[in-house]
């Protein structure tokens, strides 16, 4: 049901000034996931009793992070979301990922590499198909472009190196970062991860164009290439 039928009288008023005054004085410590998300969705649909909305959505996704990062249309899916409640959780994560990518965009991603990699899990780690993306990073190692090169079916996405690599030379880029997440929540690298990355390494050395590391995000955390002595 959207948003329109939010018309129920409820009795959360007092409950909500109770969670904005430990917003205001305590910055929020002390409050569960499914409080922040009852707040956000009381600014959404503020004559409906949103409590059981959020404890609903918390429990469905299992965290705040995989609802955040849910498909829209998926959690318009669920009962009394509407496009105003969706767009509510959706400019937190809009929001959240630009805080985290401030330190990647303004600062070289070698010296960086931990804001990195929480950027990448943030936006990554609860995707339920593989994305594919590509950093391309110039002489300095700042970051040029990030793009995303490719995106596919639950387990599988296609990358070319004949297009990473043009598209590196069309933008200046002395070095690149592959990126992909596992959905299956297992980020260590198949063979074909690492037969594909060590293509695209071989292909850029004959071009001036370093590969940095290839990253796989999973939920259990993620896998260097570079690391683990892959490329």
């Amino acid at each position: 049901m959207a948003d329109g039928a939010d018309k129920i009288e409820h009795h959360g008023t007092g409950h909500r000034a109770r969670l904005r005054k430990q917003l205001f004085e305590q910055q929020g410590e002390g409050l569960h996931d499914h409080e922040l998300v009852e707040y956000l969705l009381a600014l959404a649909i503020p004559r409906r009793d949103t409590k059981q909305i959020a404890k609903d959505l918390i429990a469905r996704y299992g965290s705040l992070s995989a609802l955040l990062t849910a498909d829209a249309d998926s959690i318009m899916r669920e009962k009394w979301m509407g496009e105003t409640s969706v767009a509510a959780l959706k400019i937190v994560q809009v929001a959240a990922l630009r805080l985290l990518s401030a330190p990647v965009r303004e600062m070289p991603i070698l010296s960086s590499w931990q804001a990195l990699l929480d950027y990448l899990r943030a936006d990554m780690a609860h995707l339920t198909i593989e994305r594919v993306r590509t950093l391309y990073l110039n002489s300095k190692n700042m970051l040029i472009r990030d793009e995303i090169a490719s995106e596919g079916s639950v387990d599988q996405a296609a990358i070319y190196t004949r297009e990473v690599i043009r598209r590196a030379m069309d933008l200046g880029a002395a070095a690149i970062i592959l990126v992909h997440n596992h959905p299956s929540g297992d980020s260590s690298p198949s063979r074909q991860d690492i037969a594909m990355t060590r293509d695209i390494a071989d292909a850029g050395q004959k071009f001036g164009i370093t590969v940095h590391d290839h990253i796989i995000i999973g939920k259990d955390g993620f896998s260097s290439m570079r690391s683990a002595g892959l490329i």
